[in-house]
């Protein structure tokens, strides 16, 4: 029957190489040293190589440092499972329990981590995760009132869960509103928006490059609130080569008679434009507009949701709102149209422009000889 092999410890091993010294010292070859020792001549010699000269203190050290290196060793391994682990969560934030408890069955299905591990990185207890869901269960308590949902909203398709909720309570059923609109989503039950179909104006001209005054127009609308919370809707007309604001309207509300107006005022001073660029909004591809501009100037609308195709005026809304609307309050609708008046009119006659040579647009206007 063999004996089992013993393995020494670090502290042994120096103890050990200090007696072989004294031995050899007495004058004992090496064969007889390893002999007295109970080890081979090749151990013995390996020892020695590797702990020869050391202290006892010194094997100690040693071997917590092993053991730092290794739990070192253990912690980076963590890190860099819990790395990969939170690399296989990254489609979307885990805010529902539902979700967390779906990373869960991933974490444990793909990367065969433990449930505590996985519960640990998906921010679920334990004890949440191994409860078992009311929907899960063969009896549901909320049945009768799923049904009695249900029967409602077939009763009335038109009516969302707010009726729902205070009519189950006018019955005597005690839920709350969240418990309702949660049934009510489960089941369902949602009423469809109807969402209003977008038109888009049909342009009559393509809008030509603004190489000379009075060639493109473009107008777009912005809004605003005075003190009272009560909207204020401002509509401006500039000339794209002259980059002038040559006239606007503030009010409550603008129709399209308001602007064919507006623009009708402005055209006999300055003439028509070539073409009136434009957006979609409802005043500009309304049937005044197209009665207005009829065979006398063309209407160029750009795309739908392309608000860069419209530069020029765009330009001039950021500087209106960044100079004048963004740091006065108005207290009132006249008070609103005497500031953005003075503005426009500085704007116009005052205001350097950069790609006028740091002209104003009038004083560009008046040497401009196209």
């Amino acid at each position: 029957m063999t004996s089992k092999r013993r393995r020494h410890t670090p502290e042994q091993i120096i103890r050990k190489l200090q007696d072989a010294e004294k031995l050899q010292a007495e004058g004992q070859d090496v064969a007889a040293v390893a002999r007295e020792l109970g080890v081979t001549e090749a151990t013995y010699y390996r020892w020695k190589n590797q702990y020869g000269g050391m202290k006892a203190e010194d094997a100690k050290r040693l071997k917590e440092l092993e053991k730092q290196n290794d739990r070192l060793k253990r912690l980076l391994a963590d890190a860099e499972l819990e790395k990969a682990a939170l690399k296989e969560l990254a489609g979307g934030k885990l805010l529902s329990p539902d979700r967390r408890r779906a990373g869960v069955h991933h974490l444990m299905r793909k990367m065969g981590l433990s449930e505590r591990k996985s519960t640990m990185l998906t921010g679920l207890s334990r004890s949440a995760f191994r409860r078992r869901l009311k929907g899960e269960t063969t009896a549901d308590p909320d049945a009768a009132l799923r049904g009695w949902l249900r029967a409602y909203a077939k009763a009335h398709p038109r009516w969302g869960y707010r009726r729902a909720y205070h009519d189950a309570r006018a019955e005597g059923w005690a839920v709350n509103h969240k418990k309702v609109q949660r049934l009510w989503r489960e089941e369902g039950l949602r009423v469809p928006v109807k969402r209003r179909r977008k038109r888009v104006g049909s342009s009559t001209a393509e809008a030509p490059p603004a190489c000379a005054p009075n060639t493109v127009w473009a107008v777009d609308f912005q809004f605003d609130a005075d003190e009272t919370g009560r909207a204020i809707k401002i509509a401006s007309i500039v000339d794209e080569h002259t980059r002038e604001c040559l006239g606007g309207i503030v009010a409550r509300s603008i129709t399209g008679d308001d602007l064919t107006t507006h623009l009708d005022a402005i055209a006999a001073q300055q003439g028509l434009p070539q073409v009136l660029r434009c957006d979609n909004g409802p005043e500009l591809i309304s049937q005044a507009m197209a009665d207005w501009a009829g065979e006398a100037t063309g209407l160029h609308y750009i795309p739908p949701g392309s608000p860069w195709r419209n530069g020029y005026v765009e330009s001039f809304n950021s500087r209106i709102r960044d100079e004048c609307l963004n740091i006065t309050s108005f207290w009132s609708l006249a008070h609103a149209r005497m500031i953005i008046t003075d503005w426009k009119k500085e704007y116009n006659t005052i205001r350097r422009h950069s790609a006028l040579g740091y002209r104003s647009p009038a004083e560009y206007a008046e040497i401009c000889t196209h």
